[in-house]
């Protein structure tokens, strides 16, 4: 008998028959005899929905009644899938966020999980422990995505949460595994969209699947993947449509054979890059140009800085997210006097390619293939980054398919 958390996103409760479809799910396990918790997603579209409500009414809103609203999605999906489960015969029961609790910062709309009482549910009838309950047979059905506040206010933790509050209840419960049902059957070299042989990974280590879903993979929320990580629990991801399949396990790096020097190729169009011409080379300029960028909430990802010949100026290129372009050049301008650069360029046409591999540590020679398979097909490097598992180049975003398609076949990744 196994404890097992299995949370279904918003594809596979879309509707009232995929909510029943999910329940045969977990009452499959149930009947195994394994303990089971759910977390579930809104319904997709619902919280699209939702937020186009509160944003249609005020487009500067008070974030903490946002979530009020938005957290509504995943309510309505665990009552009806505790109800679904009842009528085929299983005991199963609603729990929202506040409920279990699910403590979590008071940022709202963002929020991070700080902890989850794992002991004590709050119900009018007083405390009741979840583990009883499971061990009992029931089913906790939990909302995913929300929490709630140390001011006691309902709070959501970000787009694609509902992966982060599964894998946060999991290893609150200690459980055996987290199952995360969604609509692709497990997590493949690249996108199957671009590279029709692309495979499906039976296992990944926490450490490539973190760089991979921090570098463009949709597959998993990145907190998700740093919470398995930390409390080392198991994840398994598989279709809902094709659950036998088997999906791809997310383990410790010791548990895999076989270590290639490349496991998969990500990649992200959501980039912009800005450059700083002619800067002071001297002491405090990075942090002249990075602290104003902080302070307005930018990430800067990529860095790079060319050689001064005469020691004096210099030119500074990083890049951060499409989406806070706007907002990083108005921070840079407003700080211009303290940085004093000649001229500032963007370009939002770029994106950004990346290698991932745990056996990059033992595989010298790596890099030098990316380099020269990009250079074979005509594409320019404009920025590199590396760290120990991952390789990531930007380039102009017109040549993302090719370099892709390119990248996969020079590490052999078509081959089973």
């Amino acid at each position: 008998m196994a404890k097992i958390v299995m949370k279904f996103g918003g594809t596979s409760v879309a509707d009232l028959d995929r909510i029943r479809h999910v329940a045969t799910l977990v009452k499959r396990e149930v009947d195994r005899g394994n303990q089971v918790a759910v977390v579930v997603s809104a319904m997709a579209g619902e919280t699209n929905k939702l937020v186009g409500w509160v944003r249609e009414l005020s487009p500067l809103h008070d974030a903490r009644e946002y979530d009020v609203v938005v957290a509504s999605g995943e309510q309505v999906s665990a009552g009806l899938m505790a109800i679904a489960l009842q009528n085929i015969g299983v005991s199963a029961r609603s729990w929202m966020g506040w409920q279990i609790p699910v403590r979590t910062s008071g940022i709202h709309s963002a929020a991070r999980i700080e902890s989850i009482d794992a002991e004590g549910m709050i119900e009018s009838f007083g405390p009741r422990q979840i583990n009883e309950r499971l061990e009992q047979g029931q089913v906790a059905v939990v909302a995913g995505f929300q929490g709630i506040a140390p001011d006691n206010r309902i709070t959501t933790i970000g787009r694609g949460g509902g992966d982060t509050s599964a894998v946060a209840v999991a290893a609150a419960l200690k459980s055996d595994r987290c199952d995360i049902y969604t609509d692709v059957d497990g997590v493949y070299t690249t996108d199957p969209r671009i590279v029709p042989k692309a495979r499906r990974l039976e296992r990944v280590a926490y450490e490539e699947m973190l760089e991979m879903a921090s570098l463009g993979a949709k597959v998993l929320q990145t907190r998700s993947v740093e919470i398995a990580m930390l409390h080392r629990v198991p994840v398994r991801v598989v279709s809902t449509f094709t659950p036998d399949l088997g999906g791809t396990l997310l383990c410790n790096e010791e548990d895999i054979v076989e270590k290639k020097p490349v496991t998969g190729i990500a990649y992200s169009r959501d980039e912009a890059k800005i450059t700083l011409h002619r800067i002071n080379d001297q002491p405090g300029i990075a942090a002249s140009i990075f602290g104003p960028l902080a302070d307005a909430g930018v990430n800067v990802d990529m860095i790079v800085q060319n050689v001064s010949p005469d020691g004096k100026k210099t030119d500074l290129t990083f890049t951060v997210t499409r989406s806070e372009l706007a907002r990083a050049l108005d921070a840079i301008e407003k700080a211009a006097s303290a940085i004093g650069y000649r001229d500032i360029t963007s370009d939002a046409n770029v994106a950004k390619i990346s290698i991932i591999g745990i056996g990059m540590r033992a595989h010298p020679g790596v890099a030098q293939t990316m380099f020269r398979t990009l250079a074979e097909k005509g594409i320019n490097i404009q920025v590199i980054s590396t760290s120990e598992i991952k390789v990531s180049v930007l380039i102009a975003e017109e040549y993302v398919e090719l370099a892709v398609r390119a990248l996969h076949s020079a590490y052999e990744l078509d081959a089973a």
